[in-house]
This record gives C-alpha cells, structure tokens and sequence, in this order.
C-alpha cells in the first residue's frame, strides 16, 4: 500500500488559519478535511471557499459531517434537509468521501448537542444502516463512520468495533479510527490501547484522526476523567502506537490532525502544533507498510424505502437526553427504567461526565 496523506481538520477561527500559514506555504498539508455543515446556515468567507476549492481541485479534500445523527431513532426533516444540503454541497465541490459520528443527537437545538452512544441491538442497528444508507444514497463517493470517545460502560467500549463493523457493511463503507477516542476510552476504563484497536475491523479503517484533549477532575475524586477536546498535544501514548497501527490498516489513505481554531493563540502552542504535526509525518515516512493493493470501493445499488423507526426507543433517547441535562443524582440515572439502555450497568463517573458535557453544551 502506499503511504497515507498527512493533512489537518480546517478550521475558520483566524488564530488557526494564521497557525498553518507556514505549513499550507510549504505544501506539507496534503490534504484537508472540512466539516461541511457547520457552515449548512452561514456564509463561508472568500478565503475559506478558495483554500477548500483548491484541495477539491486537486482531488484533495474529505467531508466530515456532525450533525446528521445517525442513530436518531425518529426520521425527521432536519435529517432530510441535512441530505439535501450535503447533494448540493456535493455538486459544487467535489470531495474524496464523507463521512459522520456515531452516536445520536435528538434535541431541538442540535447544533449545540453532542453524539451519546448507543446499545448493539438488532433494532439499533436496523436504523444505523437505514440512516447510513440513506447518506449513501445522497452521494457517489464512499460514506464512512468515525468511532466515539465517550461511553457509558466497558460493554460500550468493547462493542463498538464489532458494531461499526457491522453498520457500514452494506454500503462497503470504512471507518475513521480516532486514536485519541481510543485513548479516551483506554484511560476512562483502564484498559490498553491496543486491546481496544484490535477488536476493530483495521482493514475497513481508510482515515485515521490524531489529536489531544483534556483531563478532567472526577466527580468521586477515584481519578482523573480523559476528555476529547481537541485543545493539547497529541498525547504521546498514541504517538508510539501509531506505527503499529499504521501496520494494521491496509486500506489507509489519510491521516488527520484535529486541533480546535481557538486554541492556538500564542507562539508556544503553535509550536506544539507544529511540532506534532512533524513528529507525525516523520512517522508517516519510517514506517512500514503491508504489501497489500488497496481495495476499491464498490458503489452499492441505491434502495428506496420508508425510513425505519422506532418511537419507544426515540422517547427513551429524548428521556435519557433530558435526564442527563437536568442534573439527576446518579442514583437516578441508573434506575430509570429503559428497555434499550441499561444504566444500571453504567459507569457512575461517566454518568457525571456526560451530565457535565450535555449542561456544557446546552442543548435545549
């Protein structure tokens, strides 16, 4: 296989902008990703819209989607008009592939939600691979799914390799492995790294994304919570893993390095950036690669059917949702009586985190 392009998740915020000036001057960025529908409903500046055409030109630039919530189990227009807009955006602008997060998001204000996971279930995964082909439909260039960092229990952890193994199989999608998901998940439950990545299909891995995040104090003072929020350094642990890793993912085309725009505002963190940004194509160019030839993707027949639903299991997200954001006790989070979540098998320190993240971001 041939070595993966190095390139950055674009961000509008000026501090960012004037961080990789140097590095867009120099040609090290290969390729950019570009969260198309965070600018669904604004303008995008005249500079914006030159950069991200001129890697669309060259048959460099990669969409990643936020909020099409995948696993929302009620269909809705703001999922109908999340595609229409991505079929526009997709005739002005070509992209290599798109991709979106797994997880749902079912508030009224979702543009300030954040992906939750959900339970493997034969009905759950009827509707990933509903609303996954529908995104599928929209396009002609491959659609894949990036693994989440947050989860309610070790099962979550487990599960989700298996799970997103299954979700994009009958598109012949991919995944992005996020390494500092996987990180996240590795610190929050004490388990290894590597343990994690090897229960997911690397060989359906096309994109993998690097970044740092946040510790956060524990509620219960046992230890410190691993947060992905893309405001620090890669960590290290991932840095050394990276080469194995390269090794497993056959099918590698890019890798992406994500940093938020308005967290690189003075000289030292630009130096971490950029110092992150060379230790990671100075792995890129020493590694060792399979020798294996890349498969290509094979374009599915679209099918047309009636979104599938399932109202209990909206009315348990919107609950669930709601009881997060509404500060409950813990005790009460974990005996809420669900059919297709479990809370009582969660973990109570991220039962807090997730309340913590949800009233953060203010989704009603």
């Amino acid at each position: 296989m041939k070595k993966p392009l190095l390139g950055l998740s674009m961000m509008p915020e000026a501090d960012f902008v004037s961080a990789i000036v140097p590095l867009l001057q120099s040609n090290s960025v290969e390729v950019l990703e570009w969260s198309f529908d965070t600018f669904y409903d604004a303008e995008e500046p005249e500079w914006l819209s030159g950069l991200l055409n001129f890697y669309a030109g060259n048959e460099r630039l990669i969409g990643h989607g936020v909020y099409y919530s995948l696993f929302d189990a009620r269909w809705n227009d703001r999922q109908e008009n999340w595609l229409q807009k991505l079929k526009e955006e997709c005739k002005c602008r070509k992209y290599n592939h798109i991709t979106e997060h797994f997880g749902f998001m079912n508030t009224e204000n979702f543009h300030q939600g954040v992906p939750l996971p959900v339970p493997l279930l034969p009905k759950t995964l009827q509707i990933g691979k509903d609303r996954l082909r529908r995104l599928q439909d929209a396009v002609e260039i491959p659609v894949g799914v990036e693994n989440l960092a947050f989860s309610f229990s070790i099962d979550d952890v487990r599960e989700q390799g298996h799970f997103l193994d299954m979700l994009v199989e009958d598109i012949d999608g991919f995944l992005i492995l996020d390494l500092h998901n996987i990180y996240c998940q590795a610190c929050n439950f004490q388990i290894d790294m590597q343990e994690i990545i090897n229960l997911y299909p690397l060989g359906k891995v096309r994109e993998i994304h690097l970044s740092g995040g946040s510790w956060q104090e524990s509620a219960y003072g046992r230890r410190l919570i691993r947060r992905d929020t893309h405001d620090d350094s890669i960590p290290d642990e991932i840095l050394k893993i990276l080469p194995k890793v390269l090794s497993q993912c056959y099918n590698l085309e890019y890798i992406i390095i994500e940093r938020l725009g308005n967290t690189l505002n003075n000289d030292t963190e630009k130096q971490i950036f950029f110092s992150d940004f060379n230790h990671v194509k100075e792995i890129i160019e020493v590694s060792v690669y399979p020798d294996i030839i890349r498969q290509d993707w094979k374009r599915t027949e679209k099918i047309y059917s009636e979104p599938v639903e399932d109202l209990l299991l909206h009315e348990e997200q919107t609950r669930l949702t709601k009881l997060l954001f509404d500060g409950n006790n813990v005790e009460s989070v974990k005996n809420g009586k669900f059919l297709y979540f479990k809370p009582e098998n969660w973990d109570e320190e991220m039962i807090m985190t997730a309340q913590q993240i949800i009233r953060k971001w203010n989704p009603y």
